[in-house]
């Protein structure tokens, strides 16, 4: 039953459909977003030490940017809608529609029912690293965090800094309820800086280098009111473990944004999504 068939190779041949063109997507409008960003006040920053998380909030129309200010360091980033947390950022769909990295132009999209746009990539300073000769890139929404449950699974460890926890403690702080609580809402995240792909042979995720350096960033126009969570993962760059004191780490930095009044004239904030429901019922 194992052996392979005569015609083999003609399946193998079979070339590929993309299974989600998104040629009907609604675009953003860059130009729009840009102009806005020319004189916006800051007026909120957020410092994330190493190895922990930190919380934030954007409003509608408010951009953030999250950089590289010390040394290599990537970050596991969860968005929320700061009004309905039920509604956040599916990873899933976000892959789906935009492939397993993504940058400028590329959206962040929520879950179902809502899936509309939560915040557009506006600038990528990594943006010039396309796909190296591994086929790995960054920024990737494959990668689900590092946590405490896998790293017991696989090496019998308690380790309480790796990311899935570090949002677990951001997330009940920054809410005022029990770590059980913050869990149920901590979720796949975007790997920010990160360097990922899967292997050619066995198609395994993996993790490389990051780029990553002072003065990079990677920024955001807030669709909807967010809140957010950041945790600077306890790999560091990622170029050899996570989930582990050993690598060298460093802070990252959230900074928002607020544009002029009238500087976003015309943008309207998304519609939940307009599937009626039915389910066929």
């Amino acid at each position: 039953m194992n052996q392979a068939p005569a015609d083999a190779d003609a399946r193998r041949a079979v070339a590929p459909v993309i299974c989600y063109p998104v040629d009907t997507l609604p675009r953003p409008d860059l130009a729009l977003y840009a102009a806005a960003r020319e004189g916006a006040e800051k007026v909120a920053e957020v410092v994330v030490p190493p190895r922990e998380a930190a919380c934030f909030r954007a409003g509608a129309g408010e951009f953030f940017r999250i950089s590289s200010i010390e040394g290599p360091q990537v970050g596991d980033l969860n968005l929320w809608n700061a009004d309905d947390l039920s509604e956040r950022f599916y990873s899933g769909k976000t892959r789906a529609l935009h492939g397993t990295h993504v940058t400028r132009g590329e959206r962040l999209w929520s879950s179902f029912p809502h899936l509309r746009p939560m915040a557009t990539i506006v600038a990528d300073t990594l943006e010039w690293y396309g796909i190296d000769a591994f086929g790995g890139s960054v920024h990737d929404v494959i990668g689900t965090r590092c946590d405490p449950y896998t790293g017991n699974l696989l090496s019998g460890v308690q380790y309480h800094h790796c990311c899935h926890s570090n949002l677990t403690r951001a997330v009940a702080d920054e809410l005022g309820v029990t770590l059980a609580e913050a869990e149920g809402h901590v979720h796949d995240v975007l790997n920010v800086f990160m360097c990922t792909g899967f292997t050619r042979d066995t198609g395994q995720y993996f993790m490389k280098a990051s780029p990553v350096r002072p003065g990079d960033h990677l920024e955001f126009f807030a669709e909807i009111d967010l809140l957010g969570a950041l945790s600077a993962c306890p790999g560091g760059d990622c170029s050899a473990e996570h989930t582990s004191d050993a690598a060298p780490c460093h802070p990252l930095m959230v900074e928002v944004f607020r544009p002029v009044d009238g500087a976003l004239r015309g943008w309207q904030g998304p519609a939940r999504n307009g599937y009626e429901g039915g389910h066929g019922r």
